[in-house]
């Protein structure tokens, strides 16, 4: 087994006010070198320095429930898994959630790409979170590509078919978070409410690119919600969907759906 030792570092950190999910506590199952199957243009970790879609153990469990324990009594709505990257490249995520949720008593939410989740093993320790959020920013390869950079040749009905999987075996609650970079056309936005339907989530989430980012690496992007200005390096800064666009487009699903949709705060 395959195993990436990190220096010393915070794998908790928060609690961070969330729109989504309230009082979050963040979980950091990635280490100090971001890594991910994606990298997204508009990423609050900066550029992905370690770019893969191949699972090891970034940081040790009993170095995450140490560092924990710091938090005790963990007054907060939900511990989250996310942090510097894809949290099921972690080849403990399954212990990880499992541990945590016996010593805190709260629920557990992991966000995730999901490019994994056409392994089933993936899949079996995802589905020990109480609440997964699934990332979805496109309804094709093209978008994908453009988007959300993905590792290799992965394309857009590969990752699909590990969602449907993952729906299928999931009985917590699932979430699809989806970021707008601008205003999707009719046929976008239809062939989303399709699979929306189709998917069934219990939420839909849609967001634009409050958070600016960082042109170096910066830990403070794993949880930080302040505004740019103050931000004591330099970086990029997205223009925003307009919140009437995102609200119409909120309108839209839920009507054609009856999916609960919530829009982040602009």
């Amino acid at each position: 087994m395959k195993t990436i030792q990190p220096p010393k570092f915070e794998s908790v950190y928060g609690p961070v006010s969330s729109w989504r999910y309230g009082r979050s506590l963040g979980i950091d199952p990635i280490g100090t070198v971001s890594t991910c199957s994606f990298n997204c243009v508009y990423c609050q970790l900066g550029e992905i320095e370690r770019q893969t879609r191949d699972r090891a153990i970034y940081v040790p469990t009993d170095l995450i429930l140490q560092d924990l324990e710091a938090f005790a009594p963990w007054d907060v709505d939900v511990i989250t898994l996310s942090g510097s990257g894809e949290p099921t490249l972690a080849l403990n995520l399954g212990e990880l959630l499992t541990r945590i949720a016996d010593r805190t008593d709260r629920p557990t939410l992991v966000l995730t790409n999901a490019t994994l989740l056409t392994d089933p093993q993936v899949r079996a320790e995802l589905a020990r979170a109480d609440r997964v959020s699934i990332k979805l920013d496109a309804v094709s390869s093209k978008r994908m590509q453009g988007v959300d950079r993905p590792v290799g040749n992965l394309d857009f009905n590969t990752l699909w078919s590990g969602i449907e999987q993952f729906r299928a075996q999931y009985s917590g609650q699932l979430g699809i978070q989806t970021m707008l970079l601008s205003p999707w056309d009719a046929e976008t936005r239809a062939e989303y409410i399709r699979r929306m339907r189709s998917l069934g989530p219990d939420e839909i989430q849609l967001n634009t690119p409050t958070r600016p980012k960082p042109l170096t690496r910066q830990f403070d992007g794993r949880g930080n919600h302040t505004p740019p200005l103050r931000r004591p390096y330099p970086v990029q800064v997205f223009k925003q969907v307009s919140p009437n666009i995102l609200h119409a487009f909120a309108t839209e699903i839920q009507n054609a759906t009856g999916i609960s949709v919530r829009c982040a705060p602009v």
